[in-house]
Order: C-alpha cells, then structure tokens, then sequence
C-alpha cells in the first residue's frame, strides 16, 4: 500500500456576490473587472476567475461597428449581456447601462434596469456620469438592483470633458471627482469605478471611501482593476487606450489564418 499523502481537491469555486467584493477590499486583494461582450469569451474569462463581467456598452462598438457607445442600442446591449449570462456561471454579472437609458427620471431609470436584470439575469448595474445622476440611479438601488458608479472619463460626455484626456489634474477638478463619487456612494452604489483619473484622486477615495474602487486607466492603488476585454488582444484596431497592456495580438494570427484559408481555396487544396 503507498503511503503517498493524496492531494486535496482545489475548491469548488463560490458564485461571486458583494459581501464578497466587500472582503477583497477589507483584505487587500485586489478585485478583477473584465469588459465582456460575447458567449465564448464569457465561459473562457468566468472559467479563469474573474470576479465582475461587465458587458460595456464599448462592445457595440467593438462588435457591431459604432462610431462612439453613444449610438449603442439598449437593445444591442440586452444581446450582449444575455450572451454573457448564457457564458457565465460565476463572476458577478454587471450590465453597463447605455447612453440615456436612465438619464430622464428616476421611473425610467428603474424600469429599464429592471428589463435588463428580467430578460438578461444580469445582477448589477454600472451608471456613468456625476452627482447629477444620482437621484436616478438611487432609485435603481431602492429598487432592489445594485449599482457601481462610474466617474472620471464617461464616453458618453467626452466632448464636454474635452476628450480623452485624465480628468483630476487640478485641484477643483479633483474636488469635483471625489465629490461625484461621495453622491454615488450615497446613492447606494456597491462600487465605483474611476477612468482615467490621477492616480492621486483614485487612491483617496480607495482610501476613505467605505466600498471598493475600482480603476480603469487610474493607476493601480486603487481595491481592483477593470480592463477592455478587446483591448487585451488588440481587437479594436481603430484606438488602443494608452493605460492598456495588449497580451497577445490576435490580428497578425487572424490575418494569417484568413490569408491561408483564401490561398487555398483559390489553388484548390482546400477542402
């Protein structure tokens, strides 16, 4: 009989929820956030660990061809986070809710949550913009639906913040940053995500605030770091942020396979 000591099994993975999220703060270990727009990818990112899949509005156009994610559909949105429900089983699922989508009052702010949550099993919500927002994305949490708030660059505002540029260098801009995420914060919001901020602003409000921030392109002090699926592997050839690590690029690899496939067909080798 050996007497080799068996390896335990790895523990089953646990559904990820916001108490959870709440613990990785406390803890110190850092949250992932992933921007996922597809089935395939969904079941690859949820596999691995990721700890927030959320369906960007950013996937419309990655995936349908928009100009800006001002045009992006609610519907083409609800397609999208119900592919990713079909592809997830386990990261928390968080819709990016589109342009003026829950901008006009507080009822429509909730209804249209709640389509997305009903038709899409999507669990949270994430709401772009300011203070100004507030009251209808509080509804939205009264009503049962949680929230993350979004500050800093917001894509659906960029010609009023001058572009894509790092919003907080100064120090009123900084103040209005933080004061932005303190109304979310008492809003409800779960979690706030700052894009493209200095560093500096994302690192007090991980500091002092009592829920996790999470950045996208504003340093990495803050409790976690959302990314652009895409941008990982260089699939929206048309701008690739300056704060985003491509890991592999997949265009060569497309081109290639594509190229071969067209040669062989026109020399009669395939199939």
């Amino acid at each position: 009989m050996s007497d080799a000591v068996a390896t335990p099994a790895p523990k089953p993975r646990k559904k990820m929820t916001i108490p959870m999220l709440m613990a990785k703060k406390k803890n110190k270990e850092p949250i992932v956030q992933l921007a996922v727009y597809d089935y395939e990818n969904a079941i690859i990112a949820d596999r691995l660990g990721i700890d927030i899949l959320c369906v960007s509005d950013t996937g419309g156009m990655v995936l349908f061809g928009h100009e800006s994610t001002t045009s992006v559909s609610f519907e083409e949105v609800m397609f999208m986070a119900q592919a990713v429900k079909r592809g997830s089983q386990y990261g928390l699922r968080m819709v990016d809710m589109p342009y003026m989508s829950y901008h006009i009052s507080p009822e429509q702010a909730v209804e249209n949550a709640a389509k997305y949550v009903a038709q899409a099993g999507a669990e949270v919500m994430k709401c772009e913009g300011n203070r100004h927002h507030a009251r209808n994305i509080e509804a939205i949490v009264k009503a049962g639906i949680p929230v993350q708030g979004h500050i800093g660059i917001c894509p659906m505002r960029m010609p009023q913040l001058g572009g894509f540029a790092a919003q907080g260098k100064t120090a009123d801009r900084a103040k209005e940053l933080i004061d932005d995420a303190m109304a979310f914060v008492d809003a409800g919001c779960f979690s706030i995500m700052t894009e493209v901020c200095t560093s500096e602003v994302s690192e007090y409000l991980a500091e002092t605030l009592s829920v996790p921030v999470i950045s996208l392109g504003s340093g990495n002090t803050s409790d976690g770091v959302h990314i652009i699926g895409s941008d990982l592997f260089h699939l929206y050839e048309k701008h690739t942020p300056r704060h985003s690590k491509i890991y592999r690029d997949l265009v060569p690899i497309l081109e290639a396979g594509y190229g071969e496939y067209i040669d062989d067909v026109k020399n009669r080798r395939y199939p």
